[in-house]
């Protein structure tokens, strides 16, 4: 049996890869990287480019976590029981230049006992609109 959990949090890794990659590419900037863990079970990697030539600022991070849900919280959604696990990406990228946006992005795939989903979203905020 597949586990789309596992091949989402090796995906989503990989993405912050490529995407930081592309980033330094572009500005010329290193990122930091401070790597954490949850409750001993996962963690995740942020990755924060500051100062640099194009971004003021940018952070690109990954989480890999699993827990237990409230139950109030629980009963909210689908599945069974309590427990999930829960992986993505998200960034959040600061031009100097205020005619080019800032993006805002997140996507994650998490499940529930028995159920999955992927979610999340990507906006760009502008400075000045047209």
């Amino acid at each position: 049996m597949v586990n789309l959990s596992s091949q989402a949090a090796t995906y989503f890794r990989s993405l912050q890869d490529s995407i930081c990659n592309a980033l330094v590419e572009l500005d010329g900037t290193k990122f930091r990287e401070d790597c954490w863990d949850y409750q001993g079970r996962g963690g995740g990697r942020t990755r924060v480019l500051a100062e640099g030539h194009v971004f003021e600022k940018a952070g690109v991070n990954f989480s890999e976590v699993a827990g237990e849900f409230p139950e109030d919280l629980a009963a909210t959604m689908p599945g069974n029981g309590r427990d999930f696990q829960a992986t993505g990406v998200s960034l959040v990228l600061h031009p100097w230049n205020p005619m080019v946006p800032t993006v805002h992005a997140n996507f994650r795939y998490l499940t529930k006992g028995d159920q999955g989903w992927f979610g999340g979203g990507a906006d760009l905020t502008p400075y000045y609109p047209y």
